[in-house]
């Protein structure tokens, strides 16, 4: 398959290739669709395979994006852009500032932000060459990083999810396995054991897991047995594609929410998951809080904190509605959320609050989810 045969296929817009000598920067940006406004979308910096692996998952998740922010209501696109190795921290600061300036003559289409394997830091670094990123430190009008906020949108859906299947939102005794306790799943972790909620955590780095331990009380898992853990809610917040056919024969979970971008291995797993008799949050719906949060930097006047903090808590609305809908047209999560964010991709429409382009100077109601028991909401289904 060639590129445009990929592109094709997943409807994006644009990718364009970056190579400086200099630094030895090799990077992918894709932009899957400007309709709403430009792509947001984050950085990933990983040791890639090859260029073939790297060009699927930032399609893949370009695509993620341009979901996630329409359902959202954002007026935004989807874009991602992937850096195929991680260099040492003197080659880092010179790829990442050559990356800035790929992203700089894309004229503001792109929007970079924070992802796995970037920090904030890098932001800011990335802000000496173009203004078209957010996530960047609050000395700089930024609103820094953005992962506490996906993780509180992640804790949001979950009290959706709750009211959905037990009839109310409170998660206090409720067991949920989070699956990657990095900055996000980390942080998440403290939002669960903070209302109460049981909570065991497995990740690839058992320093993180210690840490989670210390801190929050959190039990230890080992990360080979955690998705096939029984529990309340499965909340993977790793890398994605960790649900297929495999995987959800073995799930012991009532429910799946959590922050990793594209869960599903493949298409038809969100169907096998609802006869599997699991219900999802699907991903881009659950882990909008931290999209949410950076677009603040790019409404007129600037970032407030406090605004939004207040718009984060609508993840947990849109998590209400779709899951509504899903029940009500007999669909599962996936296909109701898809419906939703196609539906507003094209009609165009635009929220009242119009995006503000940045320049280099800038200092910067739904549906109710009426209470059943699990197995009353899946046979909804069929």
């Amino acid at each position: 398959m060639t590129v445009f045969d990929s592109m094709e296929e997943g409807g994006h817009e644009q990718v364009a290739w970056c190579h400086d000598e200099r630094s030895g920067l090799r990077a992918i940006v894709a932009l899957h669709s400007t309709t709403l406004g430009p792509a947001l979308g984050g950085v990933r910096m990983r040791a890639y395979a090859d260029e073939r692996h790297a060009l699927a998952d930032v399609l893949r998740l370009a695509r993620g994006m341009t979901y996630k922010a329409a359902v959202a209501g954002l007026d935004l696109g989807g874009g991602k852009a992937v850096i195929l190795d991680q260099p040492s921290p003197t080659d880092r600061r010179s790829r990442l500032r050559a990356y800035g300036r790929f992203v700089h003559g894309l004229a503001g289409r792109y929007i970079t932000a924070e992802d796995v394997g970037t920090t904030q830091a890098d932001m800011d670094l990335i802000r000496q060459e173009t203004p078209h990123v957010t996530g960047v430190s609050v000395a700089l009008g930024g609103s820094g990083d953005p992962s506490p906020f996906t993780a509180l949108g992640v804790a949001h859906a979950m009290g959706s999810l709750a009211q959905a299947c037990w009839g109310h939102s409170s998660l206090e005794g409720r067991h949920v396995v989070v699956v990657g306790v990095g900055k996000v799943g980390g942080a998440l972790v403290a939002e669960l054991v903070a209302v109460g909620a049981r909570v065991s955590v497995a990740d690839v780095d058992p320093a993180k897991v210690r840490s989670a331990a210390e801190l929050h009380g959190a039990r230890p898992l080992p990360v080979e047995d955690a998705l096939a853990e029984p529990c309340d809610i499965l909340a993977p917040c790793a890398l994605g594609g960790v649900l297929d056919e495999r995987v959800i024969a073995r799930l012991a979970c009532l429910a799946v929410c959590g922050s990793a971008n594209n869960q599903l291995a493949g298409p038809n797993d969100g169907r096998r998951l609802a006869d599997a008799g699991v219900l999802y949050v699907p991903d881009y719906v659950a882990s909008a809080g931290g999209i949410i949060n950076i677009a603040g930097e790019l409404a007129p006047g600037g970032y407030d904190r406090d605004r939004a903090v207040a718009r984060v808590g609508a993840v947990g609305s849109t998590t209400a509605e779709v899951l509504a809908r899903a029940r009500a047209g007999g669909i599962t999560p996936v296909e109701a959320a898809d419906r939703m964010a196609e539906a507003r991709i094209a009609g165009g429409h635009r929220a009242e609050e119009p995006v503000a382009r940045p320049t280099l100077s800038t200092t910067e109601p739904v549906a109710e989810v009426a209470p059943t028991g699990t197995g009353a909401w899946l046979r909804g289904w069929n």
